[in-house]
C-alpha cells in the first residue's frame, strides 16, 4: 500500500507539474462534488416546504437553489469529465508511455529482452499508460463519491434511521467485486505469456511477408494460424471464466444493496412528511447512479491493480539495473582491449557460448574473428559492445574494466553494422544518420550504396519499407543501409562488422571492404581506434592484423594470415576449404 501510495502521489505531482490549471480545477471540483449529492436532495426538499408554506418568495429562493444545483452538478460535472479524459491522455502519452518504453529500451545490456518474466509485465502494460494514469484520478473520483455517499446518507439517516442500512449494503458490493477484480487480474498475468504467443504469431509471422514466403512454401501457414488460434482461445477462455466469476460476484452484491434499498425507502415512504418523502424519493432515484459511479471508480481502482503491479515491478527493475558505471571512455586507445578469461552462457541455457576466453586486442588493429556457425563469434562482439557482461572474467579498455565505463559513452565511441541488422520504416537518410553527424554522401560511397540512392524515387528523403507506404528494398539493399549507418559515426573507438556482407554480391563485397579497410587505417591513425571484422568469407580477412579462429566457443588459434596458415591448423584447413570452394 505504501508503494502505491507514492505512485498516486507522483501521478497527481506529475499532473500538477506539466497541467496546474486542469489538475487544480479537477481536485477542487472532487471536492465541491462530496456535497452536491445531497445538495440536491435538500434544496429540493426546501422547494417542496415552501409550497405547503405558500410563501412566494421562499419558493422563488428554493427554486432558484435548486436550479443552480442542478446545473452545476451537471454541467461542471461533464466539464470534469472531459476534462480528465484530455489529462489523462497527454500525461500518459507524454510521462508515463516513454518511462515504459525506456525502461526496455535504455538499460544497459539487452538480457531483460530474453527475460520471460520481464516480457509477461511489459506485455501486460502494453496500451496500458493511459491506465495507470487513469488509476490516480479513480483513486480520487472514489474517494470523493464515497464522502459524497456519507454525507447523503447522513442526510438520510437524519429523515429515518433505517436509510443508514443502505452503507452495509454497499460495503458488501464493494467486498464481492473486489473478490471478482483479484480473480481478473490473476487470469490476466497468468495468460500473459500465451497472449504474447498469439501476438507474436500474429505480428511476426502470420502478417510479416518474410515469414509467410517460407510458410507458403512448406506449407506451415494452417499451423502456424492454428497455433495462433490455439494461443487465443486459451487467452480467452481463462479470461473469459474470471470475468464470469467476477459477474458472479458483482451480481450477489447488487442483489443485497437492491433489497436493502428497496426496503429502507419503502419504511421512509409509510411514515415520512412530504418534504422528506421528496428528499428520500429525489435522492433514491439518483442514488443508484451515485452508487453505481462511486462503485465503478471504486472497481477500477481494484481493476486497474493488475496494472500497477507490473508497472511497479518494471519501474523497480529499470531502477535496479541502472548503469552504475560512469567512468568516461577514453579519447584514444593506447594498449587496447583486452580479454581475460571470459565466460558466458546466454540466459534461459546452460551450456557456456564463451569459455575461459582470453586475448589482446592492440590499439590501432584490424582484427578479424572467424569460425564456423555457433563458435561464439557474434557472442564476442555483444560482449564487447556492453549487450551483455560476461559471467565470468573480465574485459579491459586500456587497463580499465569495461564494467567501470559509462555505458552511454561507450556506446556513443562505437559503431557497428550487426548481423541482425535494424529495417527501420523511415527515410534513408534519417536511417543512415540515425544518432550521428557525419557526412551522408561520404558514409553512403563507403557502403557502396550510391546506386542504391540514385534509384530511390525522392533520394535520400524516400521513405523506406512498405508498412507505412515507403520503398521496400532487397534484403542486400538493406544490409547496405545498415553499412552506411555503421560508417556514419565519424571517430569511433571501435569499429565493429559483424558479417557485414552476407546478403551482398561478390563486386560489392570486394567495393565495401576495400573503403572500410582503408577507414579502419584512416581511424587507427586518428585515435587508435580497433576495427573488428565477423566474416566466414577468408578472402576478406587476409590483410587483418589479427586473426582469432573460434570454435565451440574457445579460441583456438590466433596470428597474421602467413603465420596461421604455415602452422596447418585449423585456419589453414578452413581457408584451404574456402578457396576450393571459391576455385
Amino acid at each position: 500500500m505504501r508503494e502505491y501510495a507514492r505512485l498516486w502521489r507522483e501521478l497527481i505531482a506529475l499532473c500538477l507539474r506539466r497541467y496546474p490549471g486542469s489538475t487544480v480545477f479537477l481536485i477542487g471540483w472532487h471536492v465541491v462534488s462530496t456535497v452536491m449529492f445531497a445538495a440536491v436532495g435538500l434544496t429540493l426538499r426546501a422547494l417542496v416546504e415552501a409550497t405547503q408554506a405558500g410563501t412566494v418568495t421562499a419558493i422563488g429562493v428554493a427554486a432558484l437553489g435548486a436550479a443552480l444545483v442542478l446545473t452545476l452538478n451537471l454541467g461542471v460535472e461533464h466539464i470534469a469529465y472531459l476534462r480528465t479524459i484530455h489529462l489523462v491522455e497527454r500525461i500518459s502519452l507524454t510521462e508515463v508511455e516513454p518511462r515504459i518504453l525506456r525502461a526496455c529500451a535504455e538499460l544497459p545490456q539487452v538480457r531483460h529482452l530474453e527475460d520471460p518474466e520481464f516480457l509477461d509485465r511489459v506485455t501486460t502494460l502494453r496500451g496500458q499508460s493511459g491506465a495507470v494514469v487513469d488509476w490516480a484520478w479513480a483513486v480520487l473520483q472514489a474517494v470523493s463519491a464515497t464522502i459524497g455517499l456519507l454525507v447523503a446518507l447522513a442526510v438520510l439517516g437524519g429523515v429515518n434511521p433505517w436509510l443508514l442500512a443502505l452503507l452495509p449494503c454497499a460495503a458488501v458490493q464493494l467486498a464481492m467485486e473486489r473478490l471478482g477484480r483479484k480473480k481478473i487480474a490473476e487470469e490476466d498475468l497468468a495468460s500473459a505469456e500465451d497472449l504474447r504467443l498469439h501476438r507474436e504469431l500474429y505480428d511476426d509471422i502470420c502478417v510479416n511477408p518474410a515469414a509467410l514466403k517460407e510458410l507458403r512454401v512448406y506449407g506451415a501457414a494452417a499451423q502456424a494460424i492454428k497455433l495462433q488460434a490455439e494461443a487465443w482461445e486459451r487467452v480467452t477462455r481463462s479470461r473469459a471464466r474470471a470475468a464470469l466469476i467476477a459477474a458472479g460476484w458483482s451480481s450477489a452484491g447488487w442483489l443485497v444493496f437492491g433489497g436493502g434499498f428497496t426496503l429502507a425507502i419503502f419504511l421512509v415512504t409509510a411514515a415520512g412528511r412530504p418534504g422528506d418523502i421528496i428528499l428520500a424519493v429525489s435522492m433514491g432515484v439518483q442514488f443508484r447512479n451515485v452508487v453505481e459511479h462511486a462503485l465503478h471508480r471504486s472497481m477500477q481502482v481494484g481493476g486497474y491493480r493488475r496494472l500497477l503491479g507490473p508497472y511497479l515491478w518494471l519501474m523497480e527493475y529499470a531502477r535496479t539495473h541502472r548503469d552504475p558505471a560512469d567512468a568516461a571512455p577514453p579519447a584514444r586507445l593506447r594498449r587496447g582491449i583486452e580479454l581475460r578469461n571470459v565466460s558466458f552462457t546466454y540466459p534461459g541455457t546452460t551450456k557456456p557460448v564463451l569459455e575461459d576466453l582470453s586475448v589482446h586486442l592492440p590499439a590501432g588493429a584490424v582484427v578479424a574473428v572467424v569460425g564456423e556457425y555457433g563458435s561464439g563469434k557474434t557472442t564476442l562482439v555483444k560482449l564487447l559492445a556492453k549487450m551483455y557482461a560476461p559471467d565470468s572474467g573480465s574485459i579491459l579498455v586500456d587497463d580499465v574494466e569495461l564494467s567501470a565505463l559509462d555505458t552511454a559513452g561507450w556506446r556513443a565511441s562505437m559503431s557497428a553494422a550487426f548481423q541482425d541488422f535494424g529495417r527501420y520504416c523511415t527515410t534513408f537518410e534519417d536511417s543512415v544518420m540515425m544518432g550521428a553527424r557525419g557526412d551522408l554522401n561520404s558514409t553512403v560511397r563507403d557502403a557502396d550504396a550510391e546506386a542504391l540512392v540514385s534509384r530511390l524515387p525522392d533520394g535520400p528523403a524516400t521513405e523506406l519499407g512498405r508498412r507505412f507506404g515507403g520503398i521496400e528494398l532487397s534484403e542486400g539493399q538493406w544490409q547496405k543501409v545498415a553499412l552506411a549507418r555503421s560508417g556514419a559515426r565519424p571517430r569511433p573507438l571501435l569499429f565493429v562488422l559483424d558479417e557485414p556482407t552476407a546478403s551482398l554480391d561478390a563486386p560489392s563485397e570486394h567495393a565495401i571492404f576495400t573503403r572500410y579497410a582503408r577507414r579502419s587505417r584512416e581511424l587507427a591513425a586518428l585515435n587508435g581506434a580497433i576495427s573488428v571484422i565477423v566474416s566466414h568469407r577468408f578472402s576478406t580477412v587476409a590483410d587483418a592484423d589479427l586473426i582469432l579462429v573460434m570454435a565451440a566457443g574457445k579460441l583456438v588459434e590466433s596470428g597474421r594470415h602467413d603465420e596461421l596458415l604455415t602452422r596447418n591448423g585449423m585456419y589453414a584447413d578452413l581457408y584451404g576449404i574456402h578457396a576450393a570452394a571459391h576455385a
